[in-house]
């Protein structure tokens, strides 16, 4: 059996977003594998109002703002899926894709990218986002090698700090943060519609990836969590990076797991502690029996945040 066929069994139990986008986080690379495999992908789409949408397919979770002024898109998961997330849209909307916001560089959320720039949408992104995707990249947590994008790919509007849109009837507030998941993160605020796409600042009902490799810090995500739980209210929804529909109240349980897992790791840290000690202290065993279901597992968050602490 091949290598891809090992990880594709290793993973079958998870559901099918999660483990499709593990998949390729740990280097299946052969094309006919991967096109086989985004084959079994269905895109699904929940209606959050005000011409707000959130699909899910495999990889990041999408959001879009639908109307008169065309369609604006939060991330675009896998190349092989575009096909596939343009008729879902084309359910909702008779636009084209008109903007395409990455709200930050990982492939399973700016994939589509070189598909919907050849199809005439601007990309939008940070200033980090385009840093890192026009270079080669490693990602050591995963042993994954990453190209870097062509052209039509690249975020062709650039922001340091934050970036407002105007269409549909919508304002829509992107707000930087830094650092957090990776240097490059940002949410996104539909403020008429209440609702909040929290690119993977937020991973619900499980414990995040945090890549350290490129500026990503608990600390930082724990800020980020604050900071959109200031913004929402018991009406808010809100779409993460990966999992399901969420709101505050579960985004605030969030941000006090990960202080809690910071905190039991630290103290360990902080005693001397080697990554074995560490991981044979079960820091995180209280947390796992809500958070440990998800593609990242309990030691391998817990190597995560030791990483951290000792950086």
């Amino acid at each position: 059996m091949s290598n891809s066929g090992k990880r594709i069994r290793r993973f079958g139990r998870l559901r099918a977003s999660l483990a499709l986008g593990m998949l390729f986080s740990v280097g299946m690379t052969n094309s006919s594998d991967a096109q086989q495999d985004m084959s079994k992908v269905e895109i699904t789409t929940t209606d959050l109002g005000s011409g707000i949408y959130m699909l899910k397919g495999a990889g990041g979770n999408i959001g879009l703002s639908v109307g008169d002024d065309g369609v604006f898109m939060v991330d675009d998961q896998f190349a092989p899926l575009t096909e596939k997330i343009q008729a879902a849209i084309t359910k909702v909307s008779n636009k084209a894709v008109r903007f395409v916001l990455n709200t930050h560089w990982h492939f399973d959320h700016s994939g589509g990218n070189e598909n919907l720039g050849k199809a005439g949408a601007v990309i939008v992104a940070h200033d980090n986002v385009r840093e890192l995707m026009s270079k080669d990249q490693f990602l050591k947590a995963f042993n994954k090698k990453i190209p870097a994008a062509p052209y039509v790919a690249l975020p062709s509007i650039t922001f340091s700090d934050s970036s407002t849109f105007h269409l549909n009837g919508q304002t829509m507030r992107i707000q930087h943060v830094n650092p957090a998941h990776t240097n490059g993160d940002s949410y996104v605020h539909f403020k008429e519609a209440n609702v909040i796409h929290t690119g993977d600042l937020y991973f619900s009902g499980m414990y995040p990836f945090i890549d350290a490799q490129h500026g990503g810090t608990i600390d930082g995500v724990i800020k980020a969590a604050a900071e959109m739980i200031a913004l929402a209210d018991d009406k808010t929804k809100i779409i993460p990076g990966h999992g399901p529909m969420s709101n505050k109240t579960e985004l605030a349980a969030y941000r006090e797991m990960l202080i809690t897992a910071r905190d039991n790791v630290k103290k360990l840290v902080d005693a001397g502690k080697s990554e074995e000690d560490v991981l044979a202290a079960q820091p995180l065993a209280d947390l796992n029996a809500t958070w440990g279901n998800g593609f990242m597992k309990p030691d391998f968050f817990t190597k995560i945040i030791y990483a951290n602490m000792k950086m």
